[in-house]
């Protein structure tokens, strides 16, 4: 049987699976001109909430102070409003080799965080571990391919940092509600204020979806989205951060790049070569000594 600690990080492992999986998904939904981006932030967002409201029997009866409600609110403005309208909206002025880069700071902004609010200690060997991850992600981030039709880059890289430090922020506050609820608690009160909170900027792109277009293939890879990038990844995360620290969490996000690229070569969209393969050793030798280190300093 798993021990809650293995299971910790088989979750913050499935976490990145979903997502770098759901790069290609996505993808296709929006550039294919199925749904505006805006439209589908509203589509996941309602859609996953409407799944955390239907399962939340599954969770313990837990009674909830009502000072907490504003952390929940707080909690929906930078995970899940913030986070996802400017990626999204970054996503379209930038390039991705950009906005890539951009993301790879996270595990860094949220490591300072968790020194500060958290009282987590920063150890040499953390450190030594998000370097050699966020050198990996680095390489495979400058060395994809760039569109030519980016319109405004610093614009996007500033949308696109404003999102890295919003999830960063998130990470910090749903680290501090899983000491006091289990996640099934609180998400679905994250993911009703988050559904008022982007119904303003989704609401007319979703009504001008036709469905009729779509195939049997879109309609699963909206739903992986909804069900797998969102519903799973939100009860995943903050069952991660019951037993890891906020910063040991955020560094499997380098994983992201290697997972979404093995994806790719599965698919046929991407090949495999050298410069990829260290780039792969190095995220996932950081990652190692991140969790090496957690495991020996709970010793």
């Amino acid at each position: 049987m798993l021990s809650k600690r293995s299971f910790a990080f088989i979750a913050a492992f499935a976490v990145q699976v979903f997502y770098g999986v759901t790069f290609t998904f996505a993808s296709d939904v929006i550039k294919g001109g199925y749904i505006q981006p805006f439209g589908f932030i509203l589509l996941r967002v309602a859609g996953a909430g409407l799944l955390f409201w239907l399962f939340s029997f599954l969770g313990p009866k837990e009674k909830i102070d009502r000072k907490d409600y504003k952390t929940f609110f707080l909690g929906a403005i930078f995970g899940i409003a913030i986070n996802m309208l400017c990626f999204f909206k970054g996503f379209e002025y930038t390039t991705p080799i950009h906005a890539s880069v951009i993301m790879v700071v996270v595990p860094i902004i949220v490591l300072i965080l968790s020194a500060v609010f958290l009282k987590e200690k920063i150890i040499p060997t953390k450190i030594i571990g998000i370097v050699l991850g966020l050198s990996g992600a680095v390489i495979l981030s400058m060395y994809g391919k760039a569109t030519a039709d980016s319109t405004n880059i610093p614009l996007g890289n500033l949308l696109v940092f404003i999102n890295a430090i919003s999830y960063s922020i998130y990470i910090i506050i749903i680290k501090k509600l899983t000491y006091k609820y289990h996640p099934m608690t609180f998400i679905k009160w994250l993911f009703l204020f988050g559904t008022f909170l982007v119904l303003p900027f989704g609401v007319e792109q979703l009504k001008a979806v036709d469905w009729s277009t779509f195939s049997p293939y879109i309609f699963f890879e909206a739903g992986f989205v909804i069900v797998g990038a969102t519903f799973a990844t939100y009860l995943l995360n903050p069952l991660a951060l019951r037993e890891l620290k906020a910063s040991t969490v955020t560094t499997f996000l380098y994983l992201q790049p290697v997972i979404a690229g093995i994806f790719a070569v599965i698919v046929g969209s991407d090949s495999l070569d050298m410069i990829k393969i260290v780039a792969a050793i190095l995220i996932f030798a950081g990652v190692y000594l991140v969790t090496l280190n957690t495991n020996k300093a709970r010793r």
